[in-house]
């Protein structure tokens, strides 16, 4: 094991890991909440520094991002663990279980970054499971990707403190955040966590990393009307140009309610819309994986698959009309 960041051991012994806002006080031997961080004979240490258990050449689009260096790839790597404990969790099998993976030094990483330039590569996103509870190997990591000239990007569940944060954020390129609902109730309920420190991470990188949100739709549970207009409200007094990616819920993990349908994504999109430049349907077939202008219609990026190929900006100006594109190309 590998000894962790952000432990403050307690006179009796017990440690209080102020890495994430679950903010666990642990018995010797005790384990966080997210499988990861453990007490061992009064100090904290982490057991996923280097262990990989997911390694692909991914599209970026795939993340979801869709304006950061749209069709291109990048290496995508995970680990195990998460610190919030959703029912309706998509990789569930890498995130709330401790699995074994392979251990790879930072290094490694490197150079297999570089060697899949030739491939489309542009660097190396922390991804799959919850990399916030894979901070330590992150952090050295994308230090080392930053030296080689290569971008780092972090999907993430946005559930870590304002310190951590703040270390790694010079080394962030994009981020894709996970707003799950905008209801503390959800949180509370279904994903053992809070609301505000989500909302508090959001604020915290608007501006300041290329960043893009993703909501799950679940048919019943965070799909009403009011909820996605409160949400868009909100995001839009933020940055109305900040994408948000609204994605279809299939049954997973401990949730077996059918597939979120169709008639309710268009319906979202529709309500996100009126305030927000550019939203996307995610998991699902549709018009609405294009970039469009958000002032004169015309189509910038279009998409087939997890395939971007970009068309009407030029000189970071849309071809038609002239406006200003906020995408990273």
């Amino acid at each position: 094991m590998y000894t962790a960041a952000y432990g403050r051991t307690r006179p009796d012994g017990r440690v209080a890991c102020l890495l994430c806002p679950q903010g666990c006080v642990l018995g010797d031997g005790e384990t966080g909440l997210c499988r990861v961080r453990v007490n061992k004979d009064g100090q904290l240490f982490t057991a996923n520094y280097g262990q990989v258990t997911a390694l692909a050449l991914d599209p970026i689009e795939k993340k979801p991002l869709y304006h950061f260096h749209p069709g291109a790839a990048i290496l995508s790597v995970g680990s195990f663990g998460c610190n919030l404990g959703c029912s309706f969790c998509q990789n569930w099998e890498i995130s709330q279980q401790r699995r074994a993976g392979q251990l790879v030094a930072p290094e490694d990483l490197v150079e297999l970054a570089r060697k899949t330039q030739a491939e489309g590569n542009i660097g190396l996103a922390y991804t799959y499971a919850e990399p916030a509870v894979w901070w330590e190997f992150m952090l050295e990591t994308a230090g080392r990707i930053r030296a080689a000239g290569l971008k780092n990007v972090m999907v993430t569940n946005g559930y870590l403190n304002p310190e951590p944060w703040e270390e790694l954020l010079p080394y962030l390129d994009a981020v894709n955040l996970d707003v799950k609902a905008f209801t503390g109730d959800f949180y509370k309920r279904h994903c053992r966590g809070r609301l505000e420190p989500v909302l508090a991470s959001v604020e915290r990188l608007a501006g300041r990393v290329h960043l893009e949100l993703t909501t799950l739709l679940i048919p019943g549970w965070n799909d009403g009307d009011d909820e996605i207009r409160t949400l868009a409200q909100w995001l839009a007094a933020i940055d109305p140009k900040i994408p948000l990616h609204l994605t279809r819920y299939y049954p997973q993990y401990q949730m077996d309610l059918p597939p979120t349908p169709p008639e309710t994504l268009e319906r979202a999109y529709r309500i996100a819309r009126e305030k927000l430049d550019f939203v996307y349907i995610g998991n699902l077939a549709t018009d609405h994986r294009h970039t469009l202008c958000p002032q004169c219609g015309a189509l910038w990026v279009e998409r087939s698959g997890w395939t971007g190929r970009v068309m009407g900006i030029a000189d970071g100006r849309c071809r038609v009309c002239g406006l200003a594109s906020p995408l990273v190309l």
